[in-house]
């Protein structure tokens, strides 16, 4: 099913583990995973099972205790902090659990940032790209108002709209539905089939199953190790 000459992600023999007073504690064991380019993947599992800590060393977040994570042929895990900056801002977009806006920017100035640090489009296109972004999330008219200013949900929207700013080959969000009415939920997930029917690779963790239903793959985590992984079978008319 996997050809490695397209490959967006792959991890080999990652291990994660934490330490404290408390003693050792292993978040992942021994993980080998690839995801090609254009599929729509979701991880999956309990709380604390370790799906958060695997995105975070796709994204080089956090930093592998072993093992190796290889993204579009970088070797992540031996990125400096410098280089994963420059790295991440071209590679990856990013939607976290908890978005992450900055206060005191607008929604447009929020997702413009990325455009404006990895210099990606000419500066008087980059705010109509922003606007842009935040109509297919459906909150253009939110867009010169601040963070505090919008519900969750809308910032969450943002949040995607911010992730796409830079045309990243690779998505990667932490519950990117979690603060999201069912309608409009359904209607990011639409734009991530589109985005996947381009080319786009996208990875998800989602406690949803309805929504889990539409990606193509769904890898179910337990206790820092893949328990399932598998093609999702569509009901047919």
């Amino acid at each position: 099913m996997l050809n490695s000459n397209n490959r967006s992600i792959e991890l080999k023999q990652v291990v994660k583990t934490y330490y404290s007073p408390a003693g050792a504690f292993m978040a992942l064991k021994q993980i080998d995973l690839q995801i090609n380019q254009g599929e729509f993947v979701a991880i999956i599992g309990k709380s604390g099972c370790g799906k958060s800590t695997l995105i975070n060393m796709v994204t080089g977040i956090d930093r592998p205790t072993g093992g190796e994570v290889w993204v579009n042929g970088t070797a992540v895990h031996t990125l400096s902090e410098s280089e994963m900056s420059r790295w991440r801002g071209r590679q990856l977009g990013i939607v976290f659990q908890f978005f992450q806006l900055l206060p005191t920017l607008t929604l447009a100035q929020n997702v413009k940032l990325p455009m404006d640090f990895c210099h990606t489009y000419p500066k008087r296109e980059r705010h109509q790209r922003a606007v842009h972004l935040l109509d297919l999330m459906g909150v253009a008219e939110q867009a010169d108002k601040l963070p505090s200013a919008v519900s969750g949900g809308q910032q969450q929207r943002a949040a995607i709209a911010r992730a796409l700013a830079n045309d990243p080959p690779i998505l990667v969000a932490d519950e990117p539905t979690g603060n999201l009415d069912s309608q409009s939920a359904d209607r990011i997930f639409t734009l991530f089939e589109d985005l996947v029917a381009e080319g786009k690779s996208i990875v998800i963790v989602t406690h949803d199953r309805e929504q889990s239903r539409r990606v193509q793959r769904a890898i179910q985590l337990s206790d820092g190790v893949i328990i399932s992984d598998g093609i999702i079978k569509r009901d047919t008319p």
